[in-house]
């Protein structure tokens, strides 16, 4: 199987930041979760918490939105066409994509795509609630595993991020992605 990281490397963008900017345009009045949302990005800066604490600040504005599964499946019928050429060429029915982002936003994109596999974070798309740590470098290969593959069926690992070391550890082959280009994994 190939195990590919979601945002910026299939995706060509951040799914969270676009997703939360179209909702914006979409209803201004979520703004009003703009100090919370402060205050979690300060907090991380300041280390006095954790990224999967952070996100539980940010998405607080879910509480907003009168029904996020309909959101997000309008959101994927205008930003689907964001998804890299070379994966599209690429796809393989056995891909298992693995993101620190929501798994109420990415699991439809992946249906979409044709990917059946999905590990992300897990997020309460009403509530905003975080539910699960945030799926991010160690934790992938913790979420893989708990979700029973075999590290050893990794043929290749796709990231645009180098703090995914830990799943591209585990894989055959690596590579790291940058726009439309795809280069070996730095040792």
């Amino acid at each position: 199987m190939n195990v590919y990281d979601w945002d910026k490397t299939i995706y060509k963008n951040d799914s969270t930041v676009d997703f939360y900017f179209w909702e914006l345009k979409r209803d201004l009045t979520l703004l009003r979760y703009a100090p919370v949302q402060i205050w979690g990005f300060l907090g991380r800066f300041l280390g006095l918490h954790d990224k999967t604490v952070m996100k539980s600040y940010f998405y607080r504005y879910l509480a907003g939105i009168k029904d996020t599964a309909e959101d997000v499946e309008e959101f994927w019928n205008e930003h689907i066409n964001n998804v890299h050429k070379w994966y599209l060429e690429k796809h393989r029915e056995d891909d298992l994509v693995i993101s620190a982002s929501a798994d109420f936003l990415v699991r439809p994109a992946c249906r979409r795509l044709g990917i059946t596999k999905v590990i992300a974070s897990e997020v309460n798309p009403v509530t905003g609630e975080v539910l699960s740590k945030n799926c991010h470098g160690i934790e992938k290969v913790v979420r893989f595993d708990e979700a029973g593959y075999k590290r050893e069926d990794v043929d290749e690992f796709y990231s645009d991020s180098l703090g995914d070391t830990p799943m591209a550890d585990i894989s055959k082959k690596a590579f790291l992605v940058k726009g439309e280009k795809v280069v070996s994994w730095p040792i």
